[in-house]
């Protein structure tokens, strides 16, 4: 009778480990939805795309983009860190929504360091400050020039954080005005400068490379601490009149806070694996985007840093939280 009985539980046992096992190793056992903060065709959504692409055929699962763009990030950011910590919803984020948006704001819709899970880092982006062809500024030293003779009349289209506080910084190192035309992302803002609706515009690389190179735009300068290798000509903006420039743009994969250790350890593991992905490091390489992966550890480290930086930025550059 003990005999069977401790049978039982044993088998009982084993039972609910082999059960335990399966679902584990079951994750995902269907679609994953990755939110990207912007619209299609912005330089996020196209990384985003690119990383769903591959590391849907090593997971076995689709991974489905889903575009929350508006408020900086902060609606894609609010609507991931409210979802279910199952693996399930995960944000492609950048500086946007993880740094500055929290940062510009007196009551931020989420604390980017304890409501999210951090997964991997993902990379670096390339920005450039560029102009439209009739702007008459072929260097940042002349376009500070002529809006300091003509002060409000240049006008800076945004179509994230990073050109507001990039065009911030500027204005309050040089003690130029300039007129801010918003928009809900690059692409729409692109557009409009091109055309010449407006005259200047921080933005990705990805996006603005090949008007620059067909000169429909002109770059003035790169947002790196050195040349970019897609265009090596253009001086970084410590060299070309505002040397004390500082700003790091940057993505990142996170999902919800209190996610499962082993769904974390499984995704930061595919998504690393992706970057060594010829075709995911050939395009990269196009939209001159640096890789870079990182355990989910050292990520939430880097977040930290970086929203603690962003506070600075802006109070230096003047910008108040609203």
């Amino acid at each position: 009778m003990r005999s069977n009985a401790l049978s039982r539980w044993l088998a009982a046992g084993i039972l609910a480990l082999a059960s335990s096992a399966a679902m584990a190793q079951a994750y995902p056992s269907k679609p994953i939805k990755m939110v990207v903060p912007f619209p299609p065709g912005a330089a996020t959504d196209t990384i985003a795309r690119v990383f769903a692409a591959a590391v849907s055929q090593s997971i076995g699962q689709p991974i489905v983009i889903e575009n929350k763009a508006g408020a900086d990030g902060a609606i894609a950011g609010a609507e991931v860190a409210r979802a279910a910590p199952d693996g399930y919803t995960l944000l492609m984020a950048t500086n946007s929504p993880m740094s500055a948006a929290p940062a510009m704001k007196k009551n931020p819709p989420y604390d980017p360091v304890n409501d999210f899970t951090p997964i991997t880092d993902i990379g670096r982006y390339t920005f450039f400050v560029v102009v439209h062809p009739s702007v008459a500024a072929n260097t940042m030293q002349e376009l500070i020039a002529l809006a300091k003779a003509s002060p409000g009349k240049i006008t800076f289209a945004t179509g994230n954080t990073t050109g507001i506080v990039s065009v911030a910084q500027i204005a309050g190192q040089t003690g130029i005005q300039m007129t801010h035309v918003p928009y809900k992302g690059e692409p729409q803002a692109l557009t409009d400068l091109i055309a010449g609706r407006v005259n200047m515009m921080v933005v990705s690389a990805g996006t603005s490379i090949g008007h620059i190179r067909e000169g429909k735009l002109r770059a003035l300068a790169v947002i790196l601490p050195r040349r970019s290798a897609a265009l090596p000509n253009v001086p970084p903006l410590i060299e070309a009149g505002v040397p004390k420039f500082s700003l790091t743009s940057w993505a990142g994969l996170f999902g919800p806070a209190k996610m499962p250790k082993d769904v974390v350890e499984r995704l930061n593991k595919e998504f690393n694996a992706a970057m060594n992905n010829p075709q995911v490091k050939a395009t990269m390489e196009k939209q001159a985007f640096e890789l870079v992966g990182s355990s989910p550890e050292k990520l939430g480290g880097w977040v930290k840093d970086q929203y603690d930086s962003y506070r600075t930025v802006l109070k230096a550059a003047g910008v108040e939280p609203e």
